[in-house]
């Protein structure tokens, strides 16, 4: 390998954050202001639109962060593979905007999270530049074309153009990241400026190194001095050091100070304190920039013999996969909306992510420090070799080296950050020594913007990537679904560290249950059974993965295969047209995925607690089908409980039906899995039972060291009879963008659900509300996520309830279906 990182201690990661404005007599302030206000879109091929005079005024009016293509219709002429919606295209986007005269003489820099796909910006006309890959933000001077003052219009056009597979799943198309204006003095932090480290960390002090980066545009040598205030989680200052003078004669002086911590608090899982490393710049002794930086104190290392470990304590990653798209809401970035998908992760169990296959938005990052979840940044789905027709392999020859320093640039200071994956399933894995000759390019960048963090990629090949190479230029090896690899790899490649980067592609549909068991069949319901042992030929159970990690301690751990499910990619369904590299849509509408733990609303699959019974240490105990098998009495239902305790009962009616022990082995399911024919599936993994069918009520125990801990019971649910809503908060902030996710349920008379119910909700809303999109984690229906209406997939459905901008008061939602009881909520929508 080019780096061992046997026992790699890591760095301290900071996010590069706003200026904070002060009260300097100067005005020497750095600004950043949102810029998502106030603009114009319109699609089609408008290539007038570029100059400022072009009269706009017919266009929709609209706020950022904005994904035109979510608002549909889904339709079978678009690619189910990218999630049969019109992604592609030709659109833009304008915005008019003054800036006073008293910002004459900042630095006035536009700044993109991101913009899907191949955007081209102008200011007044005046082209600034491009970008192809819609997953990484850029940032242009404007400065010398402005018209300076409040009676003075500037022009933003920005056009875009994504095309038709360019990409395995769906993209998002249009501004779908949030967007900034900076201002600065001539003398400032350069964009992403700073790199903070940690390379000495214990319990009584922390060396805390920062790298600065200073940009001089006034034109004329600059003396400078440097100072760095250090700030606790409570944001109380613990440490200061000023250095200078310092004579940048060019256009950027590189610096580095060194300042320590004493006791410091630790960014870990359970305690992620977060620090702030606040630097001034002076000029001439006077006050120029004020410049953030969040960062953790922690330690990371990575050894052949005991896997990761967090501040000197071994961790398992115990990770998911997640895609770029929040379900219902699409591409389009939104905090609360992020923060939730973060949450039921780590409620699940989880400890980390990947970000498959790209680089992710700042605001994950941020969330993942605030919230205690490590990650690992993942920049390219393929390299030069093409997986699908306009994929980034149009671009990797001229952009890799520029979007892969930006990425590092960007997110190298999140304590979050473990890791930096170079590549997913790439297909150079097939190309000999030109494979392992990109790799080692990519690997020395990666080291080149950041010693501190090893590189990684995700192999699916087995022995290819081995064989000829290419893993060895990386520092730790992923393999995808080969778990019964990691010994052989492991042996032929004793130095090496290896873990899942990819694992078991289980694929169901939330709530649906299929009788016989079946194996990996296409259902005529476009629906696949959560029984949980249904997948595509790669894929296989949790189980298997479960066990060879068991064994073999010294391997990372895991990423799953997918936490939410996503948009796009419908496997199994939708064939493989290898002529154009899309897919056939003859399994319509199937257009998004089946693989997740969770659906696309946030609503669990069965699965999501068999997770949770091996990642968690809360007593749980989970049943499942549900128990609704109107003329089917006296059949052998399959039923499984997934928990964490020691021992689980099952009761049908107040009658045991004998306890099962956890973690008793049977070596069925390593032989089944692909040959499986019911009705039981077992493994010391998950507890089974055959009931003969009645209706009633079935409850399963969970015992620990022989005391019932919990419980769960499910009973056999009456007629539908009534809606009832459950929002997951009742105050939301009055900002726009601020979402209550609120739980509709189709239950009978006593409250039980009705577990194949499919009735229509339509939704009221009065007040300071509106909203943000419907759904109900059906991966084949082509029902609008823009409507005020949806039915209930096996008994559930959502809606998205978002905040008006700058409204406040209380929001009423009433539900209404035909022959039920309808049902109300109240949202408080508050100035927090």
């Amino acid at each position: 390998m080019s780096t061992p990182f046997l026992k790699l201690l890591c760095a301290i990661m900071a996010l590069s954050s706003v200026g904070i404005p002060s009260a300097d007599a100067n005005g020497a302030i750095r600004t950043r202001d949102s810029f998502n206000e106030g603009w114009l879109f319109q699609k089609g091929d408008l290539p007038d639109a570029r100059f400022p005079e072009t009269d706009d005024s017919s266009w929709r009016k609209l706020r950022l962060p904005h994904d035109w293509a979510i608002e549909g219709p889904f339709d079978v002429k678009y690619n189910a593979r990218s999630g049969g919606l019109p992604f592609h295209g030709k659109a833009w986007y304008r915005k008019h905007f003054s800036v006073p005269m008293d910002k004459k003489g900042k630095v006035v820099t536009l700044e993109f999270d991101g913009a899907m796909n191949n955007s081209k910006v102008w200011v007044n006309g005046h082209f600034l530049g491009e970008r192809p890959f819609g997953y990484i933000g850029f940032a242009y001077d404007i400065t010398k074309h402005l018209r300076w003052g409040d009676d003075q219009t500037n022009v933003i056009s920005v056009s875009l153009s994504p095309e038709d597979l360019s990409s395995r799943w769906y993209p998002g198309a249009g501004l779908y990241r949030n967007t900034w204006i900076n201002y600065t003095n001539p003398v400032h932090v350069a964009r992403n400026g700073t790199f903070v480290t940690t390379p000495k960390v214990d319990d009584s002090s922390a060396q805390v190194d920062i790298a600065i980066d200073v940009n001089n545009q006034s034109g004329a040598p600059a003396k400078i001095e440097l100072r760095t205030r250090i700030l606790d989680p409570e944001h109380r200052p613990v440490v200061s050091k000023r250095t200078g003078p310092f004579q940048i004669t060019g256009e950027t002086g590189s610096y580095e100070q060194t300042l320590r911590v004493k006791k410091p608090a630790l960014w870990d899982l359970d305690t992620p304190h977060l620090y702030t490393a606040e630097t001034t710049v002076f000029v001439d002794g006077k006050k120029a920039d004020l410049y953030e930086t969040t960062f953790g104190i922690r330690s990371i290392a990575f050894d052949k013999d005991t896997g990761f470990s967090l501040n000197g304590r071994k961790v398992e990653l115990k990770g998911v996969c997640l895609h770029h798209d929040l379900g219902p809401l699409g591409a389009a970035v939104n905090w609360r909306a992020t923060e939730r998908q973060l949450q039921i992760m780590k409620e699940m169990g989880a400890n980390a992510i990947r970000t498959a296959h790209n680089p992710p938005s700042p605001e994950q990052l941020e969330l993942c420090d605030r919230l205690g979840i490590l990650v690992q940044v993942e920049a390219f789905d393929c390299w030069e070799e093409a997986k699908v027709e306009n994929g980034y392999s149009k671009f990797f020859d001229e952009w890799h080296e520029r979007d892969l320093r930006d990425l590092i640039h960007r997110d190298r200071n999140h304590p979050s950050v473990i890791m930096w994956s170079i590549g997913n399933e790439i297909l150079e894995q097939f190309k000999g020594n030109r494979g392992a000759t990109i790799a080692k390019r990519l690997n020395h960048i990666c080291h080149e913007e950041d010693a501190t963090r090893p590189t990684t990629a995700g192999f699916n090949y087995y022995p290819k990537a081995i064989d000829n190479g290419l893993a060895a230029e990386i520092d730790i090896v992923g393999l995808n679904y080969k778990p019964t690899k990691y010994k052989e790899t492991l042996d032929q490649h004793p130095d090496w560290i290896v873990y899942g980067s990819e694992t078991c592609s289980v694929v169901s549909s939330r709530g649906t249950y299929h009788l016989p068991v079946e194996k990996y069949e296409k259902h005529e319901s476009l629906e696949v059974t959560s029984y949980d042992i249904v997948g595509p030929k790669w894929a296989y159970p949790p189980d298997i993965e479960f066990h060879y990690l068991s064994e073999l301690p010294q391997v990372l751990g895991e990423f799953v295969w997918t936490g939410f499910d996503y948009l796009g990619e419908p496997t199994p369904y939708g064939g493989r047209d290898n002529s154009t590299n899309g897919y056939w849509n003859d399994d319509w509408p199937a257009r998004s995925s089946y693989f997740g733990i969770v659906d696309l609303c946030g609503f669990p699959k069965d699965r999501y607690y068999m997770y949770q019974s091996q990642w968690s240490d809360e007593p749980m105990v989970h049943l499942l089908p549900h128990w609704n098998w109107e003329g089917h009495e006296g059949q052998t239902i399959p039923v499984y409980s997934y928990t964490n305790c020691d021992e689980a009962e099952l009761f049908l009616n107040g009658k045991s039906l004998g306890r099962r022990i956890k973690g008793v082995d049977t070596s069925e399911i390593f032989v089944k899995f692909n040959s499986f024919d019911g009705p039981t599936f077992n493994s010391k993994y998950r507890l089974s039972w055959e009931v003969p069918y009645q209706p009633g009520t079935l409850k399963v125990v969970g015992y620990k060291d022989g005391k019932a801990i919990c419980e769960k019971s499910i009973s056999t649910a009456a007629t539908a009879a009534q809606v009832s809503l459950s929002p997951d908060r009742k105050v939301i902030k009055s900002d726009g963008y601020d979402i209550s996710f609120i739980t509709v349920r189709i239950e009978d008379q006593d409250g039980n659900l009705v577990p194949e119910s499919d009735n229509l909700v339509t939704f009221e809303i009065e007040g300071p509300g509106e909203i943000a999109a419907v759904g109900n984690g059906n991966p084949a229906t082509t029902e609008s996520f823009q409507a005020s209406h949806r039915k209930a997939f096996n008994g559930l459905c959502m809606l998205f309830l978002k905040s008006k901008p700058g409204e406040s008061g209380s929001i009423k939602v009433t539900a209404h279906s035909q022959g039920l009881t309808s049902a109300s909520t109240s949202i408080s929508a508050e100035a927090l």
